[in-house]
């Protein structure tokens, strides 16, 4: 913790606010003098109010100097006040009986080894809704993040000279917005949720009003540029060594960043389209006179557009546009993110490449990742507004931290969603028959993924095999035998199959799962064989879902952009649906995912780290 004034016995640092104003105070008295070297001081000396050399009043309390090496600190309150007058009467100090002191540094010296590694990568982590609810929320779970990444650095990547600093960014309590005319508004019934509802879920609200969502935005923007200025001041070496800067953004918190980051504002979607309406002729019956009355209106529009867009230009050229931040955004992690239903309610739509430049562009942010649990209900993919067909296709997995030798994310073919049938129960036999998972962190087996994201994938395979022979005659048999059978039973038809070569087109780039380097070693050979037979037959199963190339091969994301945490075993999906949503900050799985990007430009230079079990 950074510190000039320290209070005597816990050693804790003061706020920096008033340490900065102590400080200057401080020198402006005695500024040239010598320093003591010791700390200690004759307690059995009376140090009366009257001894004071200096005094200076603070917002809540203030300071007294004895001398240069003897500072006291008396708070103002009201009962203070009081047992200050009483203890005096009775021939206590003022120093002894109300006081504390203060030190001007810190009670151990400092050595040249004694700093921490050097920060080349800083991350930002937003806070989404309910922070006026609960404040100084977003410092405490930044607080957690940091301490299992710290755990997670310790042992993955201690072969590092350097480190990733995370810094809480709380933008919400500084804002006055309606001020108090909600609550004002806010019936007396059932106060304590109705509060509870207008300190958390009201955010969303104000996002959407075109009245205070400036606001917002303007606050997230101005607190991280400030942050980024004052980490920079403090470490001046960051930029001009390369230091990079990630953000790590939660729920609502996701998309205000998002819409910085791009620049996009409604006022001028609405522009936008308002200019299309104007350019669509009216087909109701008009007279000479007005046609030609509309026609010169329709003239001078557009002589109007061409001007603004010459004097547009011209300030271009004349003047650089000041970025909205003051650093290159190198990796976007969303948490809990709704992110993808704002965009699909602004009209995107899926493209024909796999390119993030779809959604967000590369110069603006070099790599968009998406993070969610299965059963987090504010939660959306991204994947599937590039491409359609990604809705049916898995979302990359994320790994447990106490792998061993795991699969690197880029390495992990795209797979598509597991066809089988979930039933309406699952026994407790059956659960507990299914594969052990590690103590630490359990996992449900991927069976049974469908239903918590799309159930399109699941209907096109389901509605294919119902089909039969008419689409493929013995791959959806076989299909139809290996979804009930268990993964240890293999029918003999099937090995005799499965020792026949199997066709495929030279150049697809979807290929199956690799077997996963994970402790489970449970694999559905059934299931991966019905996956390299779907990747030979997409426009049987996907005919209006799948975009191709030109030479007939799958088109692909250029990077996967949506990672899934896995499920525990013994966890209630229900029960998971209400704490999910803020189960990722004390995740120790997702601590060694983010870092795991943010040392990546390190791993293509250096050897990979390792990564033993913890």
């Amino acid at each position: 913790m950074r510190g000039q004034w320290f209070i005597d016995g816990t050693w804790q640092p003061l706020e920096e606010e008033e340490s900065n104003l102590i400080e200057q105070e401080h020198l402006s008295c005695f500024r040239g003098q010598q320093i003591q070297e010791s700390f200690e001081m004759d307690v059995s000396k009376s140090i009366d109010g009257k001894d004071a050399v200096h005094s200076f009043k603070l917002s809540r309390n203030h300071v007294d100097w004895h001398n240069m090496d003897e500072v006291y600190i008396y708070s103002d309150a009201t009962t203070s006040k009081i047992a200050r007058t009483v203890t005096q009467k009775l021939g206590f100090s003022k120093a002894s009986s109300s006081g504390t002191r203060l030190h001007r540094g810190y009670v151990e010296e400092a050595s040249l080894e004694d700093k921490p590694s050097q920060t080349t990568h800083i991350v930002f982590v937003v806070h989404g809704i309910g922070q006026k609810m609960d404040q100084g929320r977003i410092i405490k779970n930044t607080a957690m993040m940091r301490e299992a990444a710290r755990k997670i650095e310790e042992r993955h990547f201690s072969n590092h000279a350097t480190h990733v600093e995370f810094l809480p960014v709380e933008w919400r309590s500084k804002l006055t917005l309606d001020g108090d005319t909600v609550d004002s508004i806010t019936p007396d019934k059932v106060r304590g949720l109705r509060d509870m509802l207008n300190s958390s879920a009201m955010d969303i609200m104000y996002y959407t009003s075109p009245l205070y969502r400036d606001e917002l935005v303007k606050g997230l923007q101005q607190e991280l540029n400030r942050l980024y200025s004052l980490f920079c001041s403090r470490n001046p070496d960051f930029e001009e060594k390369g230091g990079k800067v990630s953000i790590v953004s939660h729920s609502l918190g996701c998309v205000i960043t998002y819409d910085i980051m791009t620049g996009w504002n409604p006022v001028r979607f609405y522009e936008q389209l308002m200019e299309k309406e104007d350019e669509l002729p009216d087909e109701e019956w008009m007279s000479y006179e007005e046609r030609h009355l509309l026609d010169e209106l329709y003239l001078t529009k557009r002589r109007l557009r061409e001007i603004e867009e010459r004097l547009n230009g011209l300030k271009a050229s004349s003047m650089t546009q000041i970025p909205a931040l003051k650093f290159k955004v190198e990796n976007f992690f969303c948490m809990g993110s709704p992110l993808a239903v704002f965009l699909a309610l602004r009209g995107i739509r899926p493209g024909n490449t796999g390119s993030q430049d779809h959604i967000l562009p590369r110069e603006i942010c070099n790599r968009l990742l998406n993070i969610f649990h299965p059963t987090d209900p504010v939660a959306y993919r991204l994947e599937p507004l590039i491409l359609k067909h990604y809705s049916n296709i898995s979302p990359v997995q994320i790994h447990w931290y106490n792998t061993s030798n795991p699969l690197p994310y880029e390495h992990m073919k795209p797979c598509f969603l597991h066809p089988c049938k979930e039933s309406t129960s699952v026994s407790e036999n059956e659960g507990i028959s299914t594969i052990a998972s590690p103590v630490t962190s359990p996992v449900l087996p991927r069976r049974h993924y469908g239903e918590s994201i799309t159930n399109i994938g699941k209907a096109s395979i389901l509605g294919a095999a119902s089909i039969g022979k008419g689409l493929g005659g013995m791959l959806f048999s076989r299909f139809g035998r290996s979804s009930t059978a268990q993964p240890s039973e293999t029918p003999k038809d099937s090995m005799e199959d499965e020792k026949k070569p199997v066709a495929s087109p030279p150049t697809t780039t979807v290929a199956t799962q690799t077997l996963p380097h994970s402790s489970s070693g449970f694999l559905d050979s059934a299931y991966f064989r019905l996956q390299e037979s779907f990747l030979n037959l997409p426009h049987l199963l996907f005919p209006e879902n799948v975009m191709q190339n030109k030479d007939n091969t799958l088109v692909e994301l250029d990077h996967r952009i949506d990672f899934e945490l896995r499920e525990g075993l013994v966890e209630s999906r229900y029960w998971s649906a209400v704490t999910s949503h803020t189960a990722y900050w004390s995740s120790l799985d997702v601590a060694l995912f983010l870092l795991t990007f943010m040392y990546k430009h390190e791993h293509d230079n250096n050897a990979k780290p390792d990564l033993d079990p913890i």
